[in-house]
């Protein structure tokens, strides 16, 4: 608890922490607006200025040309006045008045001339001065806006730090969060599964106190009535507490599974029939999987309904073994009805397959609500089918729990009193019939919803096609579920009875009097048996002994025997492939022998065309050519063991045409010669055995890499399946993640879009009050 608290209060400084950046987030968010706001206006003033210098360039170069004009009129005018000076130096006889006329001209123009100067020097000036002054605020304005771009650039740096702040944070604070809901996860089913152990220990202690209370009442009347032959402390051991055995009984619980099984098949068919086509109704409405991907949550759902055969299926399967457990020669009580606990185990299962499936079965019916044809009364059924799930998940619960508790006695013993026994097979029997009105009711309202649905004008083949299937796994599901309520309550009576229990008591028959009692009718039966056959003769004591004995070493002998017969046979066994390997031999020596005779053949006939002089001479020869021959057998040894051979033959062949030496000598050298061949063949024996034994530890390594291999490519194989998922996982999560932040990012920006809308509202008001009240006061001082 320490542990949580210290969480909290790091998640709450966090929420604070969280709130303080993203109210410094906005401040600045609104310089940084502010900021750009200003460039903007700082860059229109500086088009305008730009525009104002560009007019006054224009102006500049009209007045340069009017300059111009006005410089080419005073070069005529002075012109004019050289040319009217000439002439009145020619004229001065004349008279004076035209002179005075001509001064008169000149003063005029020369006057005229002076104010066109000092015209186009003032322009001069203007032109200067006003070309500086734009050059200036050029300056002015250009060295602002880099200060302002500097400034809007660091804003925005500051902006991208805290929002990639505020994800990290946000990141820590939603896994702290996922954390500290594992753990309060854990927490809760930690104490849920203390508050079921203190349950089952008062419950215990409640049991034990009755139990006490009975066992005093018992010895109590015991003591009062004093019964011999009752053993009050051990009653375990008390033989006559052990009840007869009832065949009928046994019958009739055989029976009675026998029917129970076919209707437990009967309903696991439906049950998978119903499923399936549900999983096939997935991936065609609202959304067709063929032409256009289902929804995530549809995905899942199918996926869920697609593992149904391993939850529906063991149902059948450890009915089918209660059922084969239950014979003539066992005790069928819920104390020795080990089977049931397992078929219990498997419906547990089933039923948490059911709550698993259930949200997405909802929320399927919700978007067939959602979808755009759907109607006011189509979606009335869909909330009826939502209510009808709902119902008959909460009724397999209830199963779940009443065939938990009958379970429990074969697990341990007095884990339910004889007296709740009855009273819970009665509250299964209502149970069953609840169920069994519950599918009913879903298969009305799912009728209901087909007929609407054909009155689509989307709806396909396909879909009306596994609409029918559906209905008819639903119509199968209601009269299995009715069969099996009706079988229940006909057989209550039996379920309910005692069968088996103890004389003189009410007890229920525990495991310990079930094996004595099957012990008894054993013994019964064997010693009905025995009397029936006549007993064989019996054997005095010492020949027993003497027999054993005999019996001991002709047992010893037999194995001695069957060693030796063994090892003969192992020895005949490689005597036989020597033999083989002898024949192989003798067979290649037959064939080396027929090329050797040819070849003798053909060296006597060379011989006797080429040695037809003296004995001498054919002594030489013949010594020449045994020379050659001992060289050539040499070389050949070197290259290869069949040369060798008929190199030695030749010269036997020789000795024994040319009489050459004794036979002492000859014998020497075929004896040399076989020995040599021995030499070899030994050799070459131990070579190919190395070679073998060689090869033989390279295989075995081989195969026990092989094995290796195959182990690791199996373990290499899971590992990449778990990491697939693994990465489907963390990419649901991702888009997820990613989708909450953006959603998180797209409310930000908009909140603050409409503060900074409420921002500049304000200051339009506060502007236009400004203005009042200046003009209030220009008001006041005027009155």
């Amino acid at each position: 608890m320490a542990n949580v608290t210290d969480l909290q209060t790091k998640y709450s400084k966090l929420a604070q922490e969280y709130s303080k950046l993203r109210a410094q987030n906005q401040v600045l968010k609104k310089g940084v607006v502010d900021e750009q706001a200003n460039s903007a206006s700082l860059k229109e003033q500086l088009k305008q200025r730009d525009q104002s210098l560009r007019k006054q360039e224009q102006e500049m170069d009209s007045l340069s040309f009017r300059n111009q004009q006005l410089a080419k009129r005073v070069e005529l005018l002075q012109e004019e006045l050289a040319a009217s000076e000439a002439k009145g130096k020619k004229g001065k006889n004349k008279g004076d008045s035209p002179s005075q006329h001509g001064l008169q001209t000149q003063s005029v123009f020369n006057e005229d001339l002076q104010k066109k100067i000092e015209e186009n020097e003032r322009l001069h000036i203007q032109f200067y001065e006003a070309d500086e002054l734009h050059k200036r605020q050029e300056g002015e304005l250009k060295a602002r806006l880099e200060v302002l771009e500097k400034d809007s650039e660091q804003h925005q740096a500051v902006v991208d730090g805290l929002t990639t702040k505020y994800m990290e944070t946000i990141e820590r604070l939603q896994s702290d969060k996922a954390r500290l809901e594992v753990k309060a996860q854990t927490l809760e089913r930690e104490s849920k599964e203390c508050r079921l152990r203190a349950e089952e220990c008062q419950q215990q202690l409640r049991r034990c106190q009755s139990e006490l209370n009975r066992q005093v009442k018992q010895s109590s009347s015991v003591i009062q009535e004093k019964v011999p032959f009752n053993d009050t402390k051990f009653s375990d051991y008390n033989s006559l507490n052990v009840p007869p055995h009832n065949r009928r009984h046994q019958l009739k619980a055989r029976d009675v599974a026998g029917q129970a099984l076919t209707f437990i098949q009967d309903l696991v068919a439906a049950l998978l029939n119903f499923h399936s086509y549900t999983e096939q109704r997935v991936h065609i409405y609202p959304l067709d999987s063929s032409i256009e991907p289902i929804t995530p949550l549809n995905q899942k759902f199918s996926q869920y309904l697609h593992e149904n055969a391993a939850y529906v299926r063991p149902l059948e399967d450890t009915f089918l073994q209660l059922h084969q457990s239950i014979t003539e020669d066992t005790v069928t009580v819920l104390e020795t009805v080990v089977k049931l606990k397992s078929f219990a185990d498997n419906f547990s299962t089933y039923t948490h397959f059911l709550q698993k499936i259930l949200p997405y079965q909802l929320k399927s019916l919700e978007e067939e609500c959602e979808a755009p044809l759907c109607t006011a009364a189509l979606t009335a059924k869909n909330q009826e089918l939502q209510s009808d799930m709902k119902r008959v998940t909460s009724v397999f619960e209830k199963l779940q729990s009443y065939i938990n508790l009958l379970a429990l006695p074969s697990v341990r013993q007095d884990a339910l009193p004889q007296s709740s026994t009855s009273a819970v097979f009665t509250q299964l029997a209502a149970c069953l019939h609840s169920l069994h009105d519950a599918i009913k009711e879903m298969s009305k309202h799912y009728n209901q919803k087909a007929s609407l649905e054909q009155e689509l004008p989307t709806v396909t083949q396909k879909l009306c096609t596994t609409t029918e299937c559906l209905l008819g796994s639903l119509g199968s599901l209601t009269s299995s579920t009715g069969k099996i309520a009706t079988f229940f309550s006909n057989n209550l009576d039996f379920f309910t009875s005692p069968g088996y229990s103890p004389r003189g008591s009410t007890v229920a028959l525990n495991p310990l009097q079930a094996e004595s009692m099957l012990a008894n009718k054993k013994k019964a039966a064997a010693y009905v048996q025995a009397i029936k056959k006549p007993r064989p003769q019996s054997v005095p004591y010492k020949e027993a002994l003497s027999n054993r004995r005999i019996l001991t070493s002709s047992t010893e002998s037999r194995e001695g025997l069957t060693q030796q017969v063994q090892q003969s046979q192992e020895k005949i066994a490689r005597l036989e492939q020597e033999k083989e390997h002898w024949l192989l031999e003798a067979q290649l020596g037959k064939v080396r022998l027929e090329k050797e005779n040819q070849r003798i053949a053909d060296l006597e006939a060379q011989l006797a065309a080429a040695l037809g002089g003296s004995p001498d001479s054919r002594t030489a020869a013949a010594a020449s050519t045994l020379a050659q021959s001992h060289e050539e057998a040499e070389t050949d040894q070197k290259t290869a063991g069949k040369e060798t051979t008929l190199c030695t033959s030749l010269v036997r062949s020789l000795l024994w045409l040319l009489h050459v030496g004794d036979e002492e000598s000859r014998e020497q050298l075929i004896k040399t010669h076989y020995m040599a061949r021995v030499g070899e063949l030994t050799t070459q024996l131990q070579i190919s055995d190395s070679k073998a034994v060689h090869f033989h530890s390279e295989c075995r390594a081989l195969a026990k890499r092989l094995a290796i291999a195959e182990k690791s490519r199996e373990t290499l194989s899971e590992e990449v399946k778990l990491a697939n998922q693994n990465i489907t996982r963390l990419q649901d999560e991702l888009a997820t993640t990613k989708r909450s932040y953006e959603d998180q990012l797209s409310m930000m920006s908009d909140h603050l879009c409409s503060m900074n809308e409420t921002l500049s509202k304000q200051r339009e008001e506060i502007d236009t009050l400004k203005l009042g009240s200046k003009g209030n006061a220009k008001k006041n001082k005027g009155r």
